[in-house]
């Protein structure tokens, strides 16, 4: 684990050079929550109606808005208006994974526009080191002059059995997020990887990238289609800055009261964590 994570939140936020993780860590200690709701639905009454009684509890929303079936201007506007409402980021998990040509008109352009609404994209690596350019290219452009903060996350690791990104894959990941780390805020890994190091690209002093883990669910060890789950206790002790929840909360009988105890179990475990390390 990074010597940064056993901070608190407002530490490193007075500290990191980039604007969108002191918003968000200045979110995660106004809020006392690091829970990011995966909200897995498919139509924009159910991501909305989701936002909005789950906003007051949650430091980022992650959506998937290529399964919202009626996906329109009215689901951005909509989006846009509760994150204000309820001091949330918007985090869209495209997973880009193409060539940068296509990646820049994916993010920018095409039918859902992601690059004028959401706060937070992520990656794939597999196809080399251009993919984060080009993205980093259309956060920075001077298109933008009223939109959101801009960052990306790497996708390093993921919960699911049998992941192939693994090793080389994980230590390139982490090799991109330093070469690029104007634009890369952080990783979807299992664990802290600031000490991970290679031949190419080694730790700076100060480092700081943040860790979004997914697959926690308190109630279930995994699904039939491979996933593996964690608790909000183990994900934050093997690094996880921010938790990421789905079905063990929209999905539940009573979502706000189920996105209550994610909140309450993840920010107890995170100030186990900042209480070991002082």
């Amino acid at each position: 684990m990074s010597s940064a994570s056993g901070q608190t939140y407002s530490a490193r936020a007075s500290k990191h050079s980039n604007a969108l993780v002191k918003r968000l860590f200045d979110i995660a200690e106004l809020k006392k929550t690091n829970v990011t709701v995966s909200a897995d639905v498919t139509s924009t009454m159910e991501l909305l109606e989701l936002a909005d009684c789950l906003g007051p509890h949650i430091a980022v929303i992650k959506t998937h808005v290529d399964i919202v079936s009626d996906f329109s201007n009215d689901t951005v506007v909509g989006l846009k208006r509760l994150a204000e409402k309820h001091n949330f980021l918007i985090f869209e998990d495209r997973k880009f994974i193409d060539i940068g040509n296509t990646v820049q008109k994916q993010y920018h352009g095409g039918a859902l526009r992601i690059s004028e609404w959401a706060h937070i994209i992520n990656c794939s690596i597999l196809p080399g080191g251009g993919i984060v350019e080009a993205l980093a290219q259309v956060a920075s452009s001077n298109d933008f002059h009223h939109g959101p903060e801009r960052g990306l996350l790497i996708l390093a690791e993921m919960t699911s059995k049998g992941s192939l990104a693994t090793g080389a894959y994980t230590t390139a990941s982490v090799d991109y997020a330093r070469e690029y780390k104007d634009f890369v805020i952080g990783f979807i890994s299992t664990r802290a990887l600031t000490e991970v190091q290679s031949d190419v690209t080694s730790a700076t002093e100060g480092e700081d990238f943040v860790v979004f883990t997914t697959g926690v669910n308190l109630s279930s060890k995994g699904d039939k289609l491979g996933q593996q789950y964690q608790t909000p206790k183990s994900a934050i002790e093997r690094g996880a800055d921010f938790i990421i929840a789905g079905r063990g909360i929209y999905a539940a009988s009573d979502p706000v009261e189920a996105v209550k105890r994610y909140q309450k179990e993840g920010w107890d475990a995170y100030l186990g964590r900042v209480a070991r390390t002082e």
